[in-house]
């Protein structure tokens, strides 16, 4: 078992800070890698930056919005510059505005697409040269179930991570030979901020567990082992694939 871990695996991971992506960088830190976080909040991200380091974990952050083109451009320079190659990169970063969809302004969903879709494949094509260095490299693209039914989260949700499965899809093949594996990790209700909102309705949180077998909502920590694993040189024949951690969800009709 001593296999199992990610020492001098060099990680970036988007949306760091909170929920999925904090605990992402929890797990990959105390698997051995070194990883770059990035968040839009800075107070956030130097908190978190000094509590690793307090700990003796190999963790940096930059404050930086995953829209802007010119911080994407930052976060890429800072990995070239530090490290010379990426081992992993973690699409985490997203958000959501819940409306009708006849609610929605073009604004509004337009960056609720641009977040959760585009973003992730500017990342993953700003970054290839580098992911193409360490011959086994892995993209993890963090989805939701709502990419593959309705989950009551609004349509340009649904429809944005649909598209972020199916261009993990597309990227696996398209960089199987350049050595770069790229997956997809799609949770279920996971008790996160994001969330807090929804599942602080007493009637939402009843309806949503009486939907999963396993009787409750996921923590972030269990959707950040899926992606540990695809991160490690053990899933190196795992790629295109689409990783679904739902508590049985998805798998229940009735």
């Amino acid at each position: 078992m001593n296999t199992w871990h990610l020492k001098d695996k060099k990680a970036l991971v988007t949306g760091g800070s909170k929920g999925i992506g904090r605990a992402v960088v929890d797990e990959l830190l105390h698997l051995g890698a070194e990883v770059l976080f990035i968040a839009r909040d800075q107070d956030e991200v130097i908190t978190r930056v000094d509590s690793y380091r307090a700990s003796g974990l190999k963790a940096q952050g930059i404050q930086a919005d995953v829209n802007d083109p010119e911080d994407r451009a930052v976060v890429a320079r800072w990995v070239q510059q530090h490290w010379g190659k990426l081992d992993v990169l973690v699409n985490n970063a997203g958000l959501n505005i819940r409306k009708p969809s006849v609610a929605y302004t073009a604004a509004e969903y337009q960056k609720v697409v641009d977040t959760d879709l585009i973003a992730p494949f500017e990342m993953c094509r700003l970054l290839y040269d580098l992911l193409i260095i360490p011959k086994n490299s892995a993209i993890i693209n963090i989805a939701s179930v709502a990419g593959m039914m309705d989950a009551q989260t609004g349509a340009p949700y649904g429809m944005a991570k649909s598209g972020l499965i199916q261009m993990s899809r597309n990227l696996a093949v398209e960089w199987a030979s350049s050595k770069v594996r790229v997956n997809t990790v799609s949770p279920w209700f996971t008790r996160t901020p994001a969330t807090a909102g929804v599942l602080s309705n007493p009637e939402m949180e009843k309806a949503i567990i009486s939907r999963t077998p396993a009787g409750r909502v996921a923590e972030p920590a269990e959707v950040a082992a899926a992606v540990a694993f695809l991160a490690m040189d053990k899933a190196s024949y795992i790629t295109g694939q689409h990783f679904v951690v739902d508590g049985g969800a998805t798998s229940r009709i009735l």
